[in-house]
Formats: structure tokens, sequence, C-alpha cells
């Protein structure tokens, strides 16, 4: 792989690329790269543990920890999200439940409809990002979205549900959301660097999100400051590899509840993709994949069994890690 490596390397120099990039093939690591800075105003450079932001890639976490919780009893795919919301969130449909929210096909209104939002960069919440740090605290935004369609009656990419599905896991578990995707997924997935940080007071491995190729504006007012179930997540190639690897040989939930989450459960043509649980998934192959677009953060790692092939992209600019997943989608042929 050595032509990709350079391939790579000019793509990242011609692009702004900053962050990492790993390739995984047949058990081996053929390219581990990191590019620019984890702190432009200090000028620290990128390493390979440096954390970084993961945005959406957050839910196949929220996902794997739903499962996981499917089969310990705590919860039911059939699990009504209603009779453990109470008299929150009203305009939840009576029939929504655990599986409609985890294939987006929930209908439910969103707190981040993406259909209606503009530039990644424009400042999306409504109340202030330093108060929302628990999966309680996002009721504030969740709420006075009216339905949109019929339980289960199509497929529509939903943030907000995967929010509801961290305080459905809560309720019924009576253990925090943060919590149980350590327990649930990461300690069984041996996944060390990957955590939920504070946006506002990242430890020095972390990495600051910044808005644009250049300049030293962060992300830390355009995002809650601890992402709850829809996002937020920071970690490292080496853990999303490990999280891959782990899911494949059954250790965070059970080789059937995989196959189920790796099933299409929606069609999403106009991504050319379909849509599991908590995964993308190719629209004709076997590939599936985790994909974080937000301000200050876009990544994508993808896994194809047939290929035994595994290739992670993340970076802390906002449109950073575009040019060299298209690059890789070419070269590795997904």
């Amino acid at each position: 792989m050595r032509s990709l490596e350079q391939q790579i390397a000019t793509t990242a120099q011609d692009t702004g690329f900053s962050g990492v990039v790993q390739v995984d093939w047949r058990g081996n690591t053929e390219v581990a790269l990191a590019y620019g800075y984890a702190d432009r105003a200090f000028a620290i450079g990128t390493r390979l543990d440096t954390q970084l932001g993961t945005a959406s890639a957050t839910k196949t976490l929220t996902a794997l920890t739903t499962l996981a919780l499917v089969e310990q009893g705590v919860l039911a795919l059939s699990t009504t999200a209603r009779s453990l919301l109470g008299d929150d969130l009203p305009d939840v449909a009576e029939d929504v439940t655990v599986e409609h929210l985890l294939a987006h096909r929930s209908g439910i209104g969103d707190y981040l409809d993406e259909d209606t939002l503009g530039a990644a960069t424009d400042y999306v919440m409504t109340v202030p990002v330093h108060q929302l740090v628990t999966a309680e605290d996002y009721l504030r935004v969740l709420g006075g979205h009216p339905t949109v369609f019929p339980a289960g009656e199509r497929f529509a990419y939903n943030n907000g549900g995967y929010v509801v599905l961290a305080l459905l896991s809560e309720r019924a578990s009576g253990v925090g959301y943060h919590e149980l995707v350590r327990r649930c997924v990461l300690e069984p997935a041996g996944m060390v660097d990957t955590a939920f940080l504070r946006s506002d007071e990242l430890p020095g491995r972390a990495a600051r999100g910044y808005l644009d190729r250049e300049g030293l504006r962060t992300n830390v007012l355009h995002l809650p400051v601890v992402g709850v179930g829809d996002g937020g997540a920071y970690t490292t190639t080496a853990d999303l590899h490990r999280l891959w690897k782990a899911l494949h040989a059954g250790e965070i939930i059970a080789p059937p509840s995989v196959e189920l989450m790796l099933r299409p459960h929606g069609e999403w043509p106009e991504e050319s993709r379909r849509y599991g649980l908590g995964l993308h998934l190719h629209e004709t192959g076997t590939a599936a994949w985790l994909e974080g677009s937000d301000a200050g953060v876009s990544m994508t790692s993808v896994h194809d069994p047939s290929q035994e092939l595994t290739w992670t992209v993340i970076s802390n600019w906002t449109d950073g890690a575009w040019p060299l997943v298209n690059l890789l989608n070419e070269q590795l042929r997904l």
C-alpha cells in the first residue's frame, strides 16, 4: 500500500487535512498517519493517539448500548418510548418503539433536522450549550417537535431519536447514559481512549475542533458541551478499529444481535446507501460504516468483511475528512 500512503500524503497536504488516518488489511495496520494540529494556538501536533471528536458516529455506541440492554432483558425492541417517558415529550406517538428509533423510522420531530439546517458552522442550539450535559437536560430541546409521519412508515435520519434512546436506556436501567456506554461497549471492546469529554475542558491529548481549514475559532459554542446519544464521544482510530474487531467477535453483543444490526432496515437512496440499526450500510455490498459530520468534526470509519479491510479518517475541522474519505472510497472500492 505504498502508493496509497503517498496519495494520502499528497491529498492531506493539498487539502489541509488535520487529523488521523488508519488503514488495516487482513489483520495488519498498513497505514497510520497523523497530520496537522490538535491545538493550533500552541502548535501542538496531532498524534496517532490524539482523541478526536466523532459527532454522529456516537450513534453506533448508543445502538450497541441499547442492543446490549435488550439482550440483558432491560429493554425490548418492542418497548414503546411512551412507556418510559411518562408525561415527558408528549409529541412522541404512543406506538414509537425502541426499534423504530434505532432504525430512524420513528417519525418523531427532530430537534436537529438536517434537511432544514444551514451550514454546519451555524449556531443551531436553542439553549445555551453549557446546559446540555445529561440525557435529562436534553428534554428542553427535544420537546415541541410534532410527529412528521406514522411510526414505521419510512426511513428518515433523526438525531433526536438517538437522544430519546439514551433517555430510555437510563430510565429502564437506572444508570446514566455515559456509564452505560462505558459498561456495555467501551470496556468489552477494550476502547480505553474513548470517552465523553467536556468540550470546554478538554484534556491535553484531545484535539480542539475547528470550524474552518485555517483560524483559531473552535466549535465550543456550537455543540452541546457533553454529547448524549446522537454525538459527542471522543476517540482514536485505533479504538474504532478495536470496536469493529470486538463487534464481529461477539464481544459486545451476541452474533444474532450483530446480524440484526447489520440487516438493512431502511433504504437511503439520496445518499446511495442503506441503514441498519446504528450503522450505515453499502447499497449492495457488505461494507458498513460509522459517519460523523458537525461543526469542527468530520469522520468515517469503514469495515468490509469481504475484503478483511477496515479504514478510518477523523479530522478536527468541519470538512477536513472528506477529501481523504473520497480517496479511500475510490482506491479501496467501497
